[in-house]
């Protein structure tokens, strides 16, 4: 338990660093695009973020405006499931987690992965469309 509160506490130190961020901090980030983002540490079944940054890779499914954005986290790990998804892009398997669909600030943007190609990025929203 004590491992627990050090890990919510170094996150928290973290997730004041981030929203502390100047608005003049633009990220540019573009709809397609996998980047690496700091999730954090989440309540119960939420998708938490991992290593020193509480990172994880991300899909921009949706641009709002320049400091807000729709995303789709991504897990190493398969999951046959009606709410998974795996698309192959550049030779790398990519596994999105469609139930974890969540709005973020753009301050959470760490680095650019790779950017889907249009086909892949139709099936990724084709999939979470027959979600709902």
């Amino acid at each position: 338990m004590e491992e627990y509160w050090a890990t919510l506490f170094n996150w928290t130190k973290l997730k004041l660093k981030i929203h502390n961020k100047p608005d003049d901090n633009t990220v540019f980030f573009q709809e397609r695009e996998i980047w690496w983002v700091s999730l954090g540490i989440n309540i119960g079944s939420e998708q938490n973020g991992k290593h020193g940054n509480f990172e994880r890779p991300v899909l921009v499914l949706k641009k709002f405006n320049k400091s807000t954005l729709w995303i789709v986290p991504l897990t190493n790990q398969y999951k046959d499931r009606e709410y998974y998804l795996s698309l192959i892009n550049r030779d790398i398997v990519y596994y999105f987690n469609l139930s974890q669909l969540r709005l973020i600030s753009s301050k959470r943007l760490l680095r650019k992965i790779s950017k889907l190609s249009e086909l892949e990025f139709n099936k990724v929203k084709e999939s979470i469309k027959n979600l709902l």
